[in-house]
């Protein structure tokens, strides 16, 4: 069986993401999402405007958002809106909080916890394609928080949030956190709504890319996230969600660098690879690759 393929460069520019989307080979098509992370206020590690606006310019993208299920400045929608335009996404591209309008629910085929759906926002019937521009980091619950994650967490409407994170207990952003105490059902229940949103919009339609950039072990959710400990790596990029996770975990995991130790700690801690154990069983790809350096 071919080995998916992972591309990657040292070159974290936005020249560099050009490069390595065009790698691909991918014409995502109609109406463009771009889903990033548009970082809690008092965070500074998310994915720079600058960097990703030619990006986002040559898809002629818009960047998607969605409320969060904890109570910080990105949990109803007028501060959401509000950290969007202070974080500098609203001057560089169109943007949407997809649930700001309500939410709605896809279907998921195959899963063990979300009881045969996941909850998005209903803007994203809105759109035909969709790019993961993801900033791979640590992240407190999840361990790390790459493509998966942003599939997943980051698709979901606040109260799909509070059903992932509960594993299909509740969607009560306030009761979620009652279900904490079952790790691996929570790791598996991320990897369930990246089926489902992969089957709705049908796997040619949709790409990832990681920036290993700022790797802290905190997400961009954090509002006071801990400084960054190794040195940025660089940017992956692939057609396969499973396979870019994985490698981007390798990359940690087997890094040279030292001050890859409390990283690596919260990886192993919360059993972060087991996200991509279960995509990989639910069909979403390959955790076998091939990296190719588009830099030589």
């Amino acid at each position: 069986m071919e080995k998916s393929k992972v591309y990657f460069t040292k070159d974290i520019s936005s020249q560099g993401l050009i490069k390595i989307f065009e790698a691909l080979n991918r014409e995502l098509k109609g109406k463009v999402a771009v889903k990033i992370s548009t970082g809690e206020p008092g965070g500074h590690h998310f994915l720079s405007p600058q960097l990703i606006k030619p990006l986002v310019d040559k898809l002629s993208g818009t960047i998607v958002e969605c409320l969060t299920a904890y109570h910080g400045k990105r949990f109803e929608a007028k501060d959401h809106w509000q950290t969007i335009k202070d974080h500098g996404f609203y001057d560089i591209a169109p943007c949407d909080l997809m649930d700001e309008d309500g939410e709605m629910e896809i279907a998921l085929e195959g899963g063990k916890h979300l009881k045969g759906h996941n909850i998005v926002g209903t803007h994203l019937k809105n759109y035909d394609s969709m790019l993961m521009l993801s900033h791979f980091k640590g992240h407190a619950m999840g361990g790390f928080g790459g493509a998966l994650k942003n599939m997943s967490i980051g698709v979901a409407s606040k109260n799909g949030k509070a059903w992932i994170h509960s594993w299909g207990n509740t969607t009560e952003p306030d009761k979620c956190w009652d279900f904490a105490d079952n790790q691996d059902a929570f790791l598996e229940s991320m990897a369930e709504a990246c089926k489902a949103v992969v089957t709705f919009f049908k796997p040619e339609n949709m790409a990832y890319i990681n920036v290993a950039n700022n790797l802290s072990i905190d997400c961009d959710c954090d509002a006071n996230p801990h400084a960054p400990e190794m040195a940025d790596i660089g940017i992956f990029a692939s057609l396969d969600p499973v396979a870019i996770d994985q490698c981007c975990y390798d990359q940690i995991m087997n890094s040279a660098d030292k001050g890859k130790a409390s990283l690596v700690n919260r990886m192993i801690e919360k059993h972060a690879i087991h996200t991509v154990e279960e995509a990989e069983r639910l069909g979403l790809g390959s955790r076998e690759y091939e990296i190719i350096d588009i830099d030589k």
